[in-house]
């Protein structure tokens, strides 16, 4: 096997396209005010520079960074818990908006949660329930880069006492309260993480 081949100049694809995962609730309703135009503002931000935004093709906070992706003219992807477009909408009530794909995995959501954290480069944490703390706990396991959004919710100090007791360092994990500052700095720790091309 010969290691020293070069890349084709033909195969250039966009598969080395940063896709960032966005995690949070389904249902803000406990969130501090402002929680959805933040999410938007994430979206909106992780288009702007040139990242793929990954939700779980749900409502809530991952909806509205979707929202704010695609108003900026960015790439959104849902990984739904369906199996189908119609269990999708029927069954599990989420919604179609937003999204250039939805990938139907009936999986349910444990097992969504899973191929939509390591389908990601990275995964950023806005507010959040038990579902956001499943997800959390995949993509630290898998050694993912993680960014968490503090802002007018708990979730963000839940996580830091987690990773606090859980007495496993990790140099994978941001926190920052600018939208902006926190996907910059997630962007820059993914391409060290990627490799040479």
């Amino acid at each position: 096997m010969n290691n020293n081949i070069s890349p084709s100049p033909y195969n250039k694809h966009g598969h080395n396209q940063i896709k960032i995962c966005v995690s949070g609730a389904a249902d803000t309703s406990f969130s501090g005010p402002g929680t959805l135009d933040i999410a938007k503002e994430l979206g909106r931000e992780i288009a702007r520079q040139g990242a793929v935004v990954v939700t779980g093709a749900t409502t809530g906070f991952p909806f509205w960074s979707a929202m704010g992706a695609k108003e900026e003219g960015g790439i959104s992807i849902g990984l739904s818990p369906a199996a189908s477009e119609k269990e999708h909408v029927e069954t599990y009530k989420l919604p179609l908006d937003y999204m250039d794909l939805i990938i139907y995995t009936g999986f349910g959501y444990p097992g969504r949660d899973l191929l939509l954290t390591r389908s990601s480069d990275a995964v950023v944490f806005g507010c959040g329930r038990i579902g956001t703390i499943h997800e959390f706990t995949v993509a630290f396991e898998d050694n993912k880069v993680i960014g968490i959004l503090r802002g007018p919710w708990e979730m963000s100090d839940q996580l830091e006492d987690i990773i606090a007791k859980g007495h496993r360092p990790n140099d994978r994990i941001i926190f920052g309260d600018d939208p902006k500052k926190l996907i910059e700095d997630v962007i820059i720790l993914v391409k060290k993480c990627k490799i040479d091309k």
